[in-house]
């Protein structure tokens, strides 16, 4: 792990019990729903956790000194440091790793993580992108 990949205990802290959080949707849900379900459901069990969570985060583009609307939305935010964005495809498209990191630095977030739940092993489908 290079110095940039290092995050602060807090930030590792939430990101893991996110991580259990996606576990425990895909659990009790399986795969096959909408998106829109499976983000639901994550908000309830981050909240029962204990965790702040803003979904549909509004996050403003600037070009040359220019608002472009409409912007874009982040999925969830969590505890205002780590972006959660959720898919439900059949195939993940490597344009989805591409466009998360892109919020990283819209937003001077350093961690997202980005999951499907449409996959039969969970595991297989979280990705930790750190700027």
């Amino acid at each position: 792990m290079g110095f940039g990949d290092v995050l602060d205990e807090e930030t590792e802290r939430i990101a893991t019990v996110i991580v259990d959080a996606i576990f425990r949707v895909h659990s009790t849900l399986g795969p096959g729903l909408l998106e829109s379900i499976y983000k639901r459901c994550l908000i309830l069990e981050l909240e029962s956790r204990g965790l702040k969570v803003q979904p549909e985060v509004k996050v403003p583009i600037e070009y040359l000194s220019n608002i472009i609307e409409p912007g874009l939305r982040l999925d969830l935010l969590v505890e205002d440091r780590i972006i959660v964005e959720s898919k439900a495809v059949e195939t993940m498209h490597p344009v989805f790793k591409y466009q998360t990191k892109t919020y990283l630095k819209l937003t001077g977030k350093r961690l997202a993580i980005l999951t499907n739940f449409n996959v039969p092993l969970i595991k297989d489908a979280i990705w930790r992108i750190i700027l």
